[in-house]
């Protein structure tokens, strides 16, 4: 079996939590590959001196990788979908992090289940993801317009709020005076846009959140729609550029700027164990059910 392991930062958890898993991908015959800027890491940060197969970006992945491990947060699991992209390569996230919606395999349940890759023990999740089109074209979101978490259109430079004309499958929706705007998907529905007062979505709903940022219109509430519909963004304010931001990756985009927001033509997969799902993680994670009464 192939796999690669993937990380962004060392941390002073992550020394253990590594030769935790080389220690189980190893006992169970695994070819192993670390991205080489994390080895790099490793190697400087820490004892961790093996040396092994490395990666670099997703030109060195292919088909023949059966899974991707994200040692990290839910953020290095964002920068794991951009290696992925459309690879099918099931990701599993070892969380490193502090809250981990995503990463959702703790230090101490890396033993019992890392081996269940190795016995088809798990299930998969497939999660949308949105993709971007500017018109004109920005060359800063060519390469990678993608987002599994979520676009947000945002103001730059100004305490001013900025406007924003949304549009759905060309039928005009509304005009949001606000801070930003968010259009997320299930799986962001617990990042961003849950921040702002958006609605929690399960994982397999084929819907996507439409969030104001502050919106000075407190009617404007989030909005949920079909994950088929194109969007239509364009923004004005008084500063000429606003911020566009792509899950962690962020650019400067002018007000001229048309954008269209529509679902991905492929899909992550994300590894869930039975013992760990999206309702024991959501329980966990947002304290449900933590009341004294129950």
């Amino acid at each position: 079996m192939k796999i690669a392991v993937f990380g962004q930062y060392y941390q002073n958890n992550t020394d253990e939590i590594i030769r935790k898993v080389i220690d189980v991908l190893e006992k169970n015959g695994a070819d192993i590959y670390i991205s080489s800027f994390f080895l790099d890491a490793l190697k400087k940060d820490s004892s961790f001196q093996k040396d092994y197969n490395t990666f670099s970006d997703h030109t060195d992945l292919d088909d023949n990788f059966d899974f991707l491990i994200s040692i990290g947060g839910d953020g290095t699991i964002l920068r794991a979908a951009t290696i992925v992209r459309d690879k099918n390569i099931p990701i599993v996230g070892v969380n490193a992090g502090r809250l981990g919606f995503l990463a959702t395999v703790q230090e101490e349940n890396i033993d019992a289940f890392l081996p269940k890759l190795f016995s088809n023990d798990f299930k998969l999740s497939e999660r949308t993801l949105l993709s971007l089109k500017c018109s004109p074209p920005n060359k800063d979101l060519e390469d990678i317009n993608f987002a599994l978490n979520e676009i947000t259109v945002s103001r730059k430079d100004t305490t001013s709020m900025i406007t924003i004309e949304t549009y759905l499958d060309n039928e005009y929706l509304n005009s949001y005076w606000a801070d930003g705007l968010i259009i997320a998907t299930p799986t962001g529905s617990t990042g961003y846009s849950l921040s702002c007062g958006g609605p929690v979505l399960m994982p397999e709903n084929s819907s996507l959140v439409i969030t104001p940022i502050a919106p000075h219109n407190l009617t404007a509430r989030p909005l949920v729609i079909p994950d088929d519909i194109e969007l239509k963004l364009s923004v004005s304010g008084r500063e000429q550029q606003f911020l566009v931001s792509l899950d962690s990756r962020i650019t400067t985009v002018t007000n001229e700027t048309s954008l269209t927001i529509r679902k991905a033509p492929f899909k992550i997969n994300m590894v869930d164990f039975h013992e760990e799902g999206f309702l024991k993680t959501i329980r966990k994670k947002l304290l449900w059910g933590e009341d004294k009464r129950n």
